[in-house]
């Protein structure tokens, strides 16, 4: 299992509309077909070059099934948020793979 991370740093001026386009493009994302879920977080730091920043993580299928939203879809859902946000946006993307996963539950 892989997870997509998108991590963004969000300018305050544009933060509000971000949050609402960010929610409407991460089903676009998932209908692709290529990730079973997303999760949307807010990262918990200062930033020093100010701003918000948020994290989002897909999880992916498979290897290919990431390989192949690279390639069939990626650039296309990518280039829709750099055009309406600009320069007051920042964004970078990591690669993780599921190497175990551990739960507990509490009476």
């Amino acid at each position: 299992m892989y997870i997509y991370n998108v991590t963004v740093n969000i300018d305050d001026s544009i933060h509000d509309e971000w949050l609402l386009w960010i929610k409407e493009h991460i089903p676009q994302v998932l209908s692709t077909g290529k990730f079973e879920k997303a999760t949307l977080t807010k990262v918990l730091v200062e930033e020093d070059m100010g701003g918000q920043t948020y994290s989002i993580q897909y999880r992916s299928y498979s290897r290919e099934a990431l390989d192949a939203y690279y390639k069939e879809d990626a650039e296309k859902l990518r280039t829709e948020g750099m055009k309406k946000f600009a320069d007051k946006m920042l964004a970078f993307r990591t690669e993780l793979q599921i190497v175990d996963e551990y739960s507990v539950k509490f009476k």
